[in-house]
């Protein structure tokens, strides 16, 4: 039997031995070469809380694998949960040309795009950044210079046909709107993962 007609449920969602190991290696040398996102927090430490969990290590490649190159960017006090934030330098590529929820998708008649921000963060078992994790990303580097990432909207916004999303232009962070069931090329979704 071929391993593509297998429809083992134990297997959904797990990575093989070969790709956690080849993503760890990749999130280990990240979080190295990037100590400003994550002062004072050890690489082993991190680890440990990964490895205790198949589907969050499932939902960081799957971040990883469109792109949003995640790293550790805080610790939960409350929860003790390392808190893991897109941290691609444009809004991630395998996630662009999506609008911004399944109601929008369902509500376009014509050229509908392939997906939604919140139908694939669901699906890749994240959440999508608020404005303010947004933000605080941003202290971090400076990201979405040529590109822009959906936020999480406040519902009376979407209520109204509208949505959120942010970029980084002329050294500030800006804040814009446009209807839900838009999209653009150069315009995906950063998410978070608390693991």
């Amino acid at each position: 039997m071929f391993p593509s007609l297998i429809n083992d449920e134990a297997m959904k969602n797990k990575l093989s031995p070969f790709q956690s190991e080849e993503l760890l290696n990749t999130l280990k040398a990240r979080f190295n070469q990037n100590m400003n996102r994550h002062t004072g927090l050890v690489w082993n430490e991190v680890l440990a809380k990964i490895v205790k969990d198949d589907k969050k290590l499932w939902s960081l490649n799957e971040m990883e694998i469109t792109g949003g190159e995640p790293d550790v960017v805080g610790l939960d006090k409350k929860t003790g949960e390392y808190i893991f934030y897109d941290c691609s330098a444009e809004s991630p590529k395998g996630r662009r040309s999506i609008c911004y929820d399944p109601e929008a998708l369902a509500e376009r008649k014509e050229n509908k795009p392939a997906n939604s921000a919140i139908g694939l963060a669901a699906d890749m078992g994240i959440e999508i950044l608020t404005e303010e994790q947004y933000r605080y990303l941003q202290q971090l580097g400076h990201f979405d210079t040529k590109t822009s990432s959906w936020v999480k909207t406040p519902a009376d916004i979407r209520n109204l046909g509208g949505a959120l999303f942010c970029d980084r232009r002329y050294n500030h962070v800006f804040t814009y709107h446009n209807g839900a069931e838009s999209y653009y090329a150069g315009r995906g979704f950063r998410g978070c993962l608390m693991v």
